[in-house]
């Protein structure tokens, strides 16, 4: 078996620590890297240095930001009385494709997984509340996900905030358009049944 260099095995090594690449993709990523031309592969490291030193969280909705605040606090035109609460930054994103909320939002930076020791304390939970203290707000969407920590977080804030004249609601779940019931998972299932609505 032919010796790898250094240099290969390092960046080998430091691909296969990325989520969801195995050791086989580390090595079609690295062997990529030596087969393009300088400059793209220079762009790559540059583009992940730029992006370590430059985004941070909004000091205000804990989005990526690359300044104090991110562009959607920032933006005078969206409904500062609707606050969206969200896992992870990737969830803003998915929720803007979508082009139908015009909201705030507040990322939570996880949700509490107490077998995997994350606790209240280690999210932004605190600043959550603070927020819907202010008094701004009419509505707090739960857009956690539909899973049993997700849940579990949705409804340890909600009672955090049962207190304040806000609206707490959670995305609405169920069977899809186009969708066949005996293909249809026992949980989504039970969710369309519970949220059911007047026809």
């Amino acid at each position: 078996m032919a010796r790898l260099s250094e240099s290969v095995v390092n960046v080998i090594d430091q691909f296969a620590k990325l989520p969801g690449v195995g050791r086989k993709s580390a090595e079609r990523l690295a062997y990529h890297l030596l087969r393009v031309n300088k400059s793209e592969a220079l762009a790559l490291a540059e583009a992940i240095r730029s992006v370590r030193e430059n985004v941070r969280y909004c000091q205000t909705c804990f989005n990526l930001s690359e300044g104090p605040r991110c562009l959607i606090c920032e933006d005078p035109k969206r409904d500062a009385s609707t606050l969206c609460v969200v896992e992870q930054p990737q969830d803003v994103i998915s929720l803007e494709q979508a082009g139908v909320y015009q909201g705030m939002y507040h990322v939570l930076l996880g949700r509490i997984a107490p077998l995997e020791g994350v606790g209240p304390d280690q999210l932004t939970i605190g600043s959550l509340v603070d927020r819907a203290h202010s008094g701004s707000f009419d509505e707090l969407i739960m857009a956690t996900n539909p899973t049993v920590e997700g849940d579990g977080t949705a409804l340890y804030i909600s009672n955090l905030v049962q207190e304040l004249p806000i609206r707490v609601t959670r995305l609405a779940r169920g069977i899809t358009t186009g969708s066949i019931l005996e293909h249809t998972n026992k949980e989504i299932l039970a969710d369309a049944l519970s949220g059911r609505q007047q026809l």
